[in-house]
Parts: C-alpha cells; sequence; structure tokens
C-alpha cells in the first residue's frame, strides 16, 4: 500500500536517506558501537540497514502518512488531500484590543481572528524554527501537520523540508509510564523496524542532531502525568538542543509551558484554502472529469450556506461537510441535521477517537446532559446579544445548572466542566484571557434554536424577534428542528407580519400589487408575481429576494432592473430611509432601467394581466427619440425622466402616491418582506408541514384587505 500511497521515488529517496545517516553514525562509532570499522561496513550490515530504512518509512507512512477519522469506510492519503497551513503568532493572538472590538469583528465576519496577526507558512515557519509548538482547536490539523512534516523530512532533498533528519513522530497521549522516556521511545521506533543496535545508534544520532522529534498531543496526555510530562520534555530539549522539535497542544490547555519554543498557531482556513482542501478531496479522476469539487465550493458559497461554509474553516468539520457533499452531491436544506452532526463530533466521536472520555468528568456528564447545559449558556447569552463570556459568569451559569438538575452527577464542579468542555472538546474557546466563547456562532445559533424547541419558546421567538436578522439563521434552525410540523411557526410568523402593514396606503399598495398581477398567464406562484409587482413600484431589494426564493428566473429579470438603475445612481440614494430622494431616484430609475428591451423581458414572464406590452413596447420606444442630449438643460432632463416614468405608471396602473411613503411606511414595507421571505425560507428548512396550511399562508402572502381572514384562521395566540 505504501508505493501506492507515496510513490516509488520517494520511497527509494527516503531508503537512501534514512540509510545514508544511520551508515555514517555506525562508522563514525569507531568499532565502538558494534565492532565495525570507520572506513567501511561490510555488506550484511548495508543490506540489514537499507531493510531497516525501507521498513522504516513503509512504518510511517502506514501509520502517520493516512487519514481515516469521523468513521470514514476507506482511509485518505495525507498527502492527497493535505492544504498549506498557515500560522498565526502568539502576539498577533494577544493583541486584542478589548472585548468589545472582539465582538464586533466576530459579528461582522463571523469569524474570530485578530486583524493585527500576520499569516506565516506553516512550512517554512517549521524550517526557520528549531523548536516549535503548535498550538490549535480540535480538528484545526496540528497532528496532521506533525505527520506532513515528518513525511517532508523523510522526503530528504525532494522534500521542502530544508534540513537533513530522521523524523520520529511520538503521540504523547499513550504516555502511560512516568517518568517519561522519550530516548527509550525513539529507540522502540527504531528498534520494530531492525535497525542494529538501535540503543547505541539512537544515542549517537541525538547527540549530533540528526532527529526531527515530533511531540504530538501535549494536551491529551493524562491531567495527573501533565506537570511530569512537561518538565521531562523540557529537560530532554535541554540536552540535547541540536536536534529539531514540533511540539502540539490545543491553545486551551497550553500555558506558555515551554520557554525555548516559538508558539504558533494555526490560522482557521481562508476561502483559498478551503477551496484547495475541496479539491484535493474530489481528486479522483472521476470527480475531475465532472468537476465535483468545484461544484461543490461553489454551492458553499451560496448566501444560504453561510453558516455551513463557517464549519470549513476547520479542517475536521470541513471533512464532514464533503463528506456529506459527497453522500449527495449537495448540502442539506435541514441544516439542523448538518449542526448537529457537527457538534456531536466535537462531543463524542472526535473526543473518543482522542480517548479523553477517560478523563474523571467524563464519567458522570454524559452528552445529552452537556448539550442541554450548552444550550442553556448559548440561549441566554444569544437572547442577551452576547457572544463572549466571561469564566467567573460560565462557572456560575455551570454550577446553577447542575444544582437545579435532581438527576446531575452531584461529583461535578463548574471549574473542572469548563474546564474539560474548553481545553478538550474546544467548543467554547477561550478567546482572551478568562474571557470565553463559542467555538464557531454557527453552533451557538443552533443550541440556541435547540433550547427554544426543548422549552417551547417559540411564541417568544416570534414576537420578540421576528424582524432582527441576527437571529435568522435561529428561525431556519428551529424550523428544521421542529419534528411534529413548522405548522405553528409558519403561522405564528404569518400573523407578526401581517401586523406590519399597518396603514391604508400599505395595505392598497398590496392591493394593488394582488389586482395587476391575480390571473395572470405566468405560471410562478401568485406570491412571485405580487413581489415583482412591488419591486417595479419601488425597486426594492427585499421584493426581488423575496422573488428569487420562489422562482429565479424572475429574480433574473428584475435584477437586471436593479442592475441598470444603480449603474448610473449613488448607492445611498437606494435606502429605504432616504424619503426626500426618493421621488426623483425612482423617476431616475425608471428612466435608466425601465427601457423597451426591459419590458420585452418582463412580457415573457407573463406576471402581469391586463397591461398591452406592445402598445408600451411602442410608446417607450418612440419616447426614446426625444431624450435630450447632454447640451440641453438639468431641467430638460429632468422633465424627461418624469415623463418617461409616467408612461410606465400609466401602464401598471400605479397610484404614484402609492409609491410616496413616509420613513416609518417604508420600514414597516421593508420588514414585511423581509419576515415573509424569512416565511419562505423556513418552509423551505422544515422537516414537515401541513400542504394545507402552506397553501394557505401562500395564498394569503403579499395580500391587501386579509387581515381579518388571517384572524380568523390562525389557532395560535402570538
Amino acid at each position: 500500500m505504501t508505493e501506492f500511497v507515496i510513490g516509488k521515488l520517494f520511497i527509494q529517496a527516503a531508503t537512501l536517506g534514512l540509510a545514508s545517516i544511520f551508515s555514517k553514525v555506525i562508522c563514525e562509532g569507531s568499532g565502538k558501537l558494534i565492532g565495525w570499522t570507520k572506513e567501511r561496513l561490510d555488506e550484511k550490515t548495508e543490506k540489514q540497514i537499507e531493510k531497516a530504512a525501507i521498513q522504516y518509512v513503509q512504518n510511517y507512512c502506514n501509520r502517520h502518512g493516512i487519514l481515516k477519522v469521523l468513521g470514514m469506510r476507506e482511509p485518505v492519503d495525507l498527502e492527497s488531500v493535505y492544504t498549506t497551513v498557515q500560522f498565526l503568532d502568539r502576539r498577533g493572538l494577544q493583541s486584542l484590543e478589548s472585548i468589545e472590538s472582539m465582538e464586533q469583528a466576530y459579528r461582522r465576519s463571523r469569524r474570530f481572528e485578530p486583524k493585527e496577526s500576520r499569516r506565516q507558512d506553516g512550512i517554512k515557519v517549521a524550517n526557520d524554527k528549531p523548536f516549535l509548538m503548535v498550538l490549535g482547536g480540535p480538528g484545526a490539523g496540528k497532528s496532521t501537520f506533525l505527520r506532513k512534516m515528518g513525511l517532508e523530512a523523510l522526503k530528504g532533498r525532494l522534500g521542502k523540508y530544508e534540513h537533513e533528519c530522521i523524523p520520529v513522530f511520538l503521540e504523547l497521549k499513550g504516555v502511560t509510564s512516568n517518568p517519561l522516556d522519550i530516548e527509550q521511545a525513539i529507540v522502540h521506533e527504531f528498534q520494530v523496524c531492525g535497525f542494529p543496535s538501535s540503543a547505541a545508534c539512537t544515542a549517537k544520532l541525538l547527540e549530533q542532531g540528526r532527529l526531527l522529534v515530533l511531540l504530538d498531543g501535549l494536551d491529551e496526555v493524562p491531567s495527573k502525568n501533565v506537570n511530569d510530562v512537561i518538565c521531562q520534555i523540557q529537560d530532554f530539549v535541554d540536552r540535547y538542543d541540536n536536534n529539531r522539535f514540533i511540539a502540539s497542544c490545543r491553545v486551551a490547555a497550553y500555558r506558555h509551558n515551554f520557554r525555548r519554543f516559538t508558539d504558533v498557531a494555526i490560522a482557521d482556513f481562508d476561502g483559498t484554502q478551503i477551496e484547495q482542501f475541496i479539491n484535493n478531496w474530489f481528486n479522483s479522476t472521476l470527480d475531475r472529469e465532472v468537476g465535483t469539487g468545484q461544484r461543490c465550493w461553489e454551492i458553499l458559497q451560496k448566501p444560504e450556506h453561510a453558516a455551513a461554509k463557517e464549519l470549513a474553516q476547520t479542517p475536521l468539520l470541513l471533512t464532514l461537510l464533503c463528506l456529506v457533499y459527497d453522500h449527495s452531491q449537495n448540502f442539506p436544506k435541514n441544516r439542523s441535521g448538518l449542526y448537529r452532526k457537527a457538534l456531536r463530533i466535537l462531543l463524542e466521536e472526535w473526543a473518543s477517537e482522542k480517548r479523553i472520555l477517560q478523563e474523571e468528568i467524563y464519567q458522570g456528564l454524559s452528552t445529552e446532559l452537556e448539550e442541554i447545559l450548552l444550550s442553556d449558556i448559548a440561549y441566554h447569552g444569544f437572547e442577551a446579544d452576547r457572544l463572549f463570556f466571561a469564566q467567573r459568569e460560565l462557572v456560575d451559569h455551570i454550577k446553577t445548572f447542575l444544582t437545579s438538575n435532581l438527576n446531575a452527577p452531584k461529583h461535578l464542579n463548574g471549574e473542572g466542566v469548563l474546564n474539560a468542555i474548553a481545553i478538550q472538546q474546544g467548543i467554547l474557546v477561550e478567546r482572551a484571557e478568562e474571557v470565553f466563547s463559542f467555538s464557531h456562532l454557527t453552533l451557538q445559533e443552533y443550541l440556541t434554536a435547540q433550547f427554544i424547541e426543548d422549552h417551547h419558546q417559540v411564541g417568544r421567538l416570534v414576537s420578540a424577534h421576528l424582524t432582527d436578522e441576527r437571529w435568522q439563521e435561529v428561525f431556519l434552525l428551529v424550523a428544521g428542528l421542529m419534528r411534529g410540523g413548522a405548522d405553528e411557526l409558519l403561522l405564528r410568523m404569518e400573523r407578526k407580519a401581517r401586523k406590519l402593514i399597518n396603514t391604508p396606503k400599505l395595505t392598497a399598495l398590496l392591493a394593488w400589487a394582488e389586482q395587476v398581477t391575480v390571473g395572470s398567464a405566468g405560471v410562478m406562484p401568485a406570491p412571485t408575481k405580487r413581489s415583482a409587482a412591488i419591486f417595479l413600484a419601488l425597486m426594492c431589494d427585499r421584493a426581488l429576494h423575496l422573488s428569487h426564493s420562489f422562482d429565479p428566473e424572475v429574480a433574473r429579470v428584475l435584477d437586471l432592473a436593479r442592475t441598470l438603475a444603480r449603474a448610473g445612481v449613488p448607492e445611498f440614494i437606494y435606502t429605504m430611509n432616504n424619503t426626500p430622494a426618493r421621488a426623483s431616484t425612482l423617476t431616475r430609475a425608471f428612466a435608466r432601467a425601465f427601457t423597451h428591451t426591459f419590458a420585452r423581458e418582463l412580457e415573457k414572464l407573463k406576471v402581469f394581466n391586463n397591461i398591452d406590452f406592445n402598445v408600451l413596447i411602442a410608446r417607450l420606444e418612440a419616447f426614446r427619440a426625444r431624450k435630450p442630449d447632454i447640451r440641453q438643460s438639468p431641467e430638460a432632463h429632468q422633465d424627461f425622466n418624469f415623463r418617461l416614468s409616467q408612461i410606465w405608471l400609466n401602464a401598471l396602473q400605479l397610484d404614484s402616491n402609492l409609491i410616496s411613503l413616509f420613513d416609518e411606511e417604508l420600514q414597516s414595507l421593508e420588514h414585511y418582506l423581509y419576515a415573509n421571505w424569512l416565511i419562505v425560507r423556513c418552509r423551505q428548512a422544515a422537516v414537515r408541514l401541513s400542504p394545507q396550511i402552506w397553501q394557505a399562508i401562500e395564498d394569503r402572502m403579499l395580500k391587501g384587505e386579509i387581515a381579518e381572514s388571517i384572524e380568523r384562521n390562525h389557532q395560535y395566540d402570538t
């Protein structure tokens, strides 16, 4: 298998390199090692060394050159999926100005990375630093990086590691002896492969600085041994400091213990790295032919998958996304199941693979109880619009939760639980000294939705947060979690949204949209037609988004008009709050975008019921000839734009007074359209929904005088 994974050229180069180093060490021993002379080894010994070198390379590749995580059916080659690692230096991690600035950055980008941090190429840093401590969260790729450095060192001159060293990979989670004997562990690695006089050769290799010692998983050392292990590693490094060392540890477990080591943290994957990983993952001949990787990346780029893409910032959860996509060639519309799987990986599967669940703290803390605890923390933080938590606050919250639960284990303490969750699972992450947040905003949103479903808080969710876009993802997740059906949620949302149409003019505008579209020949749903009409009346982006939720073809045509209009009008004029400029803005928008060409595109959609597009197009073409040239006065241009807009208003049978809305009316309409868009998204995210309930909601959407009928048909109070 090794030759398939790595290739014959690699095997040959690695074998020659290892054999050469061992031969030199034995020869330079002047007969003291095993009695051979300095000048030359006998043929039998040379063959023994060559055979042992081949075995060592094979052992390393078989044990550390493949990946198999998350229950994968088959392992994959590390080299085939490896994505370039970038580091943040420690100063960058500590350069946070305040909790407030951290929170602002986190909300803006849905990711945590200090803006002052410099990204550095991981392999370059490993070449530059003889003692390197690699820090990162669970599944960030620490172990993979160390294994990759070992492979590069084995390649010799063919590899990217610039130092002639023999790599020795030691997993610290297997440490049971105390004191830790690193030298004996290295001897064992050589001994099992058949190198002659392994103990004596190891001593000589260490003395000459010929080893790259890879110490993986300091955080996985049993807690009762960790202080002794740290001291023993320090002593070993001091004694053999002409060798090179790379160690790894989770950020939260590290307390700057290694004074001679340069501390770096693995940066979250950026877009380029995510794309590279996906294309590496889908690298089979068939996948390359059909473009599976590129299609997966393009789907992940869509706005509706923004939260899923957030999970892709770590290799572990990006692997989950690739496995999910490979199964169905898409990402599930019901993202609740996907996020629940991601949470369980951190809570259980990944922790189990790392064997950390043997810690005493986990003997009484079941996965279900821990998930309920985390959802309690997530919800109350999200409800208070807080993403960061003080350590003391979290400890008190955990203590209160445990004491208020009759069935919670009595031996648990708040400090121990927080320590286990943060250090070993990484769901809560220490961002600054004694300040924590959830590792991904997506996980906090999912746990918040879980709390709402568990505690029957749907009514409060709708009444308090329907038009707050910060809660958008929570709404979608709640819809996906309601296994008994999302009917109640959608009906509550509809009723709350309807109350936003609170003036005669807004009611009349919706009635107009219904009147000019009802019974038209287009096959798209009626709300699509009404949203298209509202867009034409107000150039309103929210209406465009709603149209897209129902029918992308309609949205394509409307987006063409928006693009044309904005090409000549400053962006800020289009805000829904800019009432004084609105009349002239709409006039210019009509003049620039609603041309005879656009009218032809609109006619094909069959949205309107009684517009004679032949007459409209003829009038637009005739009027275009009267357009003033650049030398004429601004008044002439303004008059032309006004008359052109009147042609459209007359064709649409739209009273210009209906689009002269006050600030409050514009804001209410904006919220109403957003709420209806969210209703459509929740319908798509729901696991179960009554066809009759949805048909009734769809029939009423964006209609005018129907408030009373909604009141009669609703079964639920807000």
